[in-house]
């Protein structure tokens, strides 16, 4: 008896926080909400939700210390193998606790397919992110029927970073991926996914210019960038705009993973390693532009950190420069 009223508590008390959370859609270049208000969306990756499982760290009380960070929607890297080991009964599980608890803060959640690699070949740049066609559609049909009808889900992000690696993971064009994303979107919408789909170009999802000469032909969709610092040479912003920054002419443009290391930081890393000059120069181009932005990683072991502790006292360069920078925004 208990234990049903504990479900039926947490059923109600999800409900409510969805019904507070306005769905979100595509009008134009921007996210709107079905009130019409442009809104603009900033905030934090989580690490894969097993593996915060597994450190003892999904609960209530991580996404309260994200929404004290000044956070509106956060991103869960689903990744492939994790997604398989843990199985899929018990992985949802993980995100319907997760979707309750970020929707209870007032934050949106963005289900990513974390994989890195090239789909069409089935070749990937490590063994977690190993997948296939087949189970990434799959993939995309069990999250739409599942989460298709919940406005705190409001982004599908179809693959995480394409990449061929210079030849290393095979070939594939862009009209290639391109029609392998349309036909992603098509099955999320014949399954009932109400989400915005999101699309990534190639070199680890930083490039959308082909994309921006022949874009996704499908409607209420967005496109993704990663543009960490070593992507490109200072003067960024010139760059930025040429490879993807141009999108957002067009279409609502989100980087779903941005973030530095300082060189002497643990787990500083090409292509991540920089210092504040790149917080202040690509928070400055996403304001100016109404560009949503996601910052990489409110974990204290994957990095770039935002954090070394789970006490959250002792914060990397990073983690200083974005809680502060998050917590600058208000939000309607």
């Amino acid at each position: 008896m208990k234990l049903l009223v504990c479900t039926l508590l947490l059923i109600v008390n999800t409900a409510v926080a969805q019904h507070s959370l306005e769905r979100i859609t595509v009008s134009g270049n921007q996210f709107v909400s079905e009130s019409g208000k442009k809104v603009v969306l900033r905030g934090y990756n989580s690490s894969d939700p097993d593996n915060l499982e597994k450190q003892g760290q999904w609960g209530q009380a991580y996404f309260q210390e994200m929404k004290a960070w000044g956070s509106n929607v956060v991103r869960f890297p689903i990744h492939p193998r994790a997604w398989r080991e843990r199985g899929e009964s018990a992985y949802l599980e993980l995100l319907d606790s997760g979707i309750h608890w970020a929707a209870e803060q007032g934050m949106y959640v963005i289900l990513d397919w974390h994989s890195i690699g090239n789909l069409k070949s089935e070749l990937f740049f490590r063994p977690g992110y190993e997948t296939t066609l087949k189970e990434t559609f799959s993939f995309w049909q069990t999250m739409a029927r599942k989460y298709g009808d919940n406005p705190a889900v409001v982004f599908y992000e179809l693959f995480n970073e394409p990449t061929t690696n210079n030849g290393q993971l095979g070939v594939c064009s862009w009209e290639e991926w391109k029609s392998i994303n349309e036909e992603m979107i098509t099955i999320i919408r014949a399954c009932g996914g109400k989400g915005i789909p999101l699309v990534a170009g190639f070199n680890w999802a930083y490039d959308l210019s082909a994309a921006f000469e022949r874009p996704i032909e499908a409607v209420g969709i967005g496109y993704v960038s990663h543009p960490y610092p070593q992507k490109r040479n200072q003067p960024w912003e010139g760059q930025w705009t040429q490879d993807w920054g141009r999108m957002k002419e067009k279409y609502p443009v989100i980087l779903t993973e941005i973030g530095f290391s300082g060189a002497e930081e643990r787990g500083a890393h090409v292509p991540v390693i920089s210092d504040e000059s790149y917080g202040e120069a690509i928070t400055k181009y996403c304001d100016e532009k109404d560009i949503s932005y996601v910052v990489w990683v409110f974990d204290a072991r994957w990095a770039p950190s935002l954090f070394r502790d789970w006490e959250f006292q002792e914060l990397t360069r990073h983690g200083k420069y974005f809680k502060a920078k998050l917590n600058t925004y208000q939000y309607d």
